[in-house]
């Protein structure tokens, strides 16, 4: 027990500085940083869910960045799921966000757990950003889907799309059976805690 909790705290530790450095990370390319959109202050939340903890969450099919389509259904039985929702591609919050969870893919693989990557952007405005976001020397090791059209929809299913048309920065953690564990909509204008997603999976 002893070293399982020090095992804890070293991976938190130890992705929290994965975190900073993913967010320092993007000064190395000017070209992306002149890219990304400045929001401003938006509404913390602005919709109202439709799922709850311990019911299953709603299965979907999207179109992947890296080609093909994705079906949450396939994970089960197979596969903890962590669902990412983020507003937009090219804005400020969601350009830092993302990087961190690539760099700790050791982190998931651990937990036995796959990320999906979800925003209403069309696959071609994905493809420019994720590409951009990796510096051109690498990909997300997750699947980006584009919830374009019909717009919005899987957002929608979830509660999660706000009346601007864009979702909200929220957070699912799905269990092999296909139960919501864990869901966090979170301020927009703030990234998710890491150390909170940390201890969600390691209940599973």
């Amino acid at each position: 027990m002893v070293s399982k909790n020090y095992g804890s705290i070293f991976c938190v530790v130890g992705l929290l500085a994965i975190f900073s450095w993913a967010s320092s990370a993007h000064g190395r390319s000017d070209a992306y940083k002149e890219n990304i959109y400045p929001v401003g202050k938006l509404k913390p939340t602005d919709s109202v869910l439709k799922v709850k903890v311990g019911e299953r969450a709603p299965d979907f099919t999207l179109p992947a960045v890296q080609g093909g389509k994705v079906t949450l259904s396939k994970y089960r039985d197979k596969k903890n799921v962590v669902i990412s929702f983020v507003p937009a591609a090219w804005t400020p919050v969601c350009s830092d966000q993302w990087p961190g969870y690539n760099i700790a893919q050791d982190f998931f693989d651990q937990n036995d757990a796959i990320l999906l990557g979800i925003t209403v952007d069309n696959i071609p405005t994905l493809y420019a950003w994720t590409n951009q976001m990796c510096m051109g020397d690498g990909t997300l090791w997750f699947p980006v889907l584009s919830d374009f059209y019909p717009h919005g929809a899987v957002a929608k299913k979830f509660g999660v799309l706000r009346s601007d048309g864009v979702s909200e920065r929220a957070l699912f953690v799905i269990d092999k059976k296909g139960i919501i564990r864990y869901i966090d909509v979170h301020d927009i204008n703030k990234r998710p805690r890491l150390e909170d997603l940390v201890r969600e999976l390691e209940k599973l």
